[in-house]
């Protein structure tokens, strides 16, 4: 989760209106449309497999410090306690179990995407090294149960421990134990707002199954393929999953606004701390305060980084529903965003594919993506036919919008791993099965040296 920075001289919101602000400041011309990608790896010790606490010699704590020392990333503190790092545009945050964030900066194409992830592992690997620690890039955590694991010192992290578990029966593992990449795009107006987010939501459940990569919880698999998907669907009804009304044909940012609102607060900030509002009002909030304090723009922006939509609508757009996997998995996410919502005849097709599935159906159909992946049936054909053709969108997208790399190749060629999962019907996670039912004759340790979730490191 980025850590959010407070100035303290915020805008009162008085109307509604107020708050559409928020999203109209996000719109952007075709020319500055950027592409921006967050991932996390979940940080172990290499010799005995346990978590990392954020204290130690060879704790987070340490991680952070040494990407300071080494490389010249700038500290971010709350209190005492160093939580984040900044480097030019890009960060390095926490989230609650010690998951490792690398939010990049916002690039012109995925080739930009996929060096700035180069130098990040390179930098990983070394520090890994030498403090005696192996990174695995997967949607969950794969041995360790939730009641085990460390907990981060930020205090928005103990306000979302109060408030989640009572909402959802999977919230802690949640925050201590998954895994997700991410990718963030533009939009120029309401009407294209409104349509990538559609768009978003509807192939949400390919996407679930193409970038399955977490089939295992507590030692032992779990009968899903993305036990990330499963996770994020039982932590609050209020807040995750599909947004109501999104398929609409009048939704836009005054409909999204009216979703957030009804979606329960956890906090706002003030004087350097978070202060608990949990299950409160966001629209009593606004038009009557608590307990003197003001509803501002900075309380309604940090309000919507609390929304745990499939698709999250901020000044940009954010697609959350791919598992985290190595490094030619989380380029390839970006390639396929790129190609798919940059390129106007590709963002078109995608609305075309999906506009005969009934509204009510997504649900259910990520459900069956989180359990079956490719093998999940849509309008009685299987994700796997559905995937293939989002693939030809995205790559004819990536031809037209023809950014090239040094070698003059344009970034159609970043699609290659999804091309291998749809020819095969394999993804990471089916592979990874395929490992613990043979090779690893049924035992998890071996999953901390498998390149499938291990961070795959170019070459220096």
């Amino acid at each position: 989760m980025t850590t959010t920075i407070f100035k303290g001289d915020s805008p009162p919101i008085d109307t509604f209106d107020d708050l559409l602000l928020a999203f109209r400041a996000g719109e952007k011309p075709r020319s500055h449309w950027r592409i921006g990608t967050e991932h996390e790896k979940l940080g172990f010790y290499r010799d005995n497999h346990n978590p990392l606490p954020f204290a130690g010699d060879n704790g987070i704590r340490a991680v952070l410090e040494a990407f300071c020392t080494k490389f010249g990333w700038e500290p971010v503190h709350e209190g005492e306690h160093l939580i984040a790092l900044t480097r030019g545009e890009a960060s390095i945050t926490l989230e609650p179990g010690g998951q490792l964030e690398l939010s990049g900066a916002a690039v012109a194409s995925s080739h930009e995407t996929c060096r700035e992830l180069g130098i990040h592992l390179r930098e990983m690997r070394e520090i890994a090294e030498e403090l005696g620690l192996v990174l695995l890039m997967i949607g969950r955590n794969p041995v360790i149960p939730s009641a085990q694991m460390p907990w981060m010192p930020k205090e928005r992290y103990a306000i979302m421990g109060r408030y989640l578990p009572t909402r959802g029966t999977m919230a802690r593992d949640m925050m201590l134990g998954t895994g997700t990449v991410q990718t963030n795009i533009d939009y120029s107006d309401e009407a294209d707002m409104a349509l990538k987010l559609k768009v978003g939501l509807g192939i949400a459940p390919f996407l679930i199954a193409l970038f399955a990569n977490s089939p295992f919880a507590e030692g032992r698999p779990t009968g899903y393929l993305s036990t990330r998907a499963r996770v994020w669907r039982n932590t609050d009804p209020d807040r995750s999953g599909f947004i109501p009304g999104v398929f609409d044909r009048d939704f836009g940012y005054r409909q999204y606004a009216e979703y957030a609102l009804d979606v329960p607060m956890f906090f706002i900030y003030r004087d350097g701390h978070y202060l608990d509002y949990s299950g409160h009002s966001f629209r009593r909030f606004m038009e009557h305060g608590l307990d003197g304090h003001q509803a501002t723009q900075e309380d309604w922006a940090l309000h919507l980084t609390t929304l745990f939509p499939l698709v999250r609508v901020k000044q940009y757009l954010e697609l959350r529903m791919a598992d985290v996997g190595p490094l030619e998995m989380i380029c390839a996410f970006a390639a396929l965003t790129r190609g798919l919502f940059y390129d106007e005849t590709a963002l078109a097709g995608a609305a075309r594919l999906i506009q005969d599935i009934p509204p009510e159906e997504f649900a259910r159909l990520e459900q069956a993506a989180s359990r079956s992946g490719l093998q999940a049936v849509a309008q009685g054909r299987p994700l796997r036919e559905w995937a293939r053709e989002l693939l030809a969108l995205a790559s004819g997208g990536l031809e037209r919008l023809n950014a090239l790399d040094a070698k003059g190749d344009n970034e159609a060629k970043l699609l290659a791993p999804l091309h291998q999962i749809v020819d095969s019907g394999k993804t990471l996670a089916d592979r990874l099965l395929e490992l613990w039912d043979g090779e690893w004759k049924r035992r998890l340790d071996p999953i901390f040296d498998c390149s499938l979730v291990n961070f795959q490191l170019p070459s220096a």
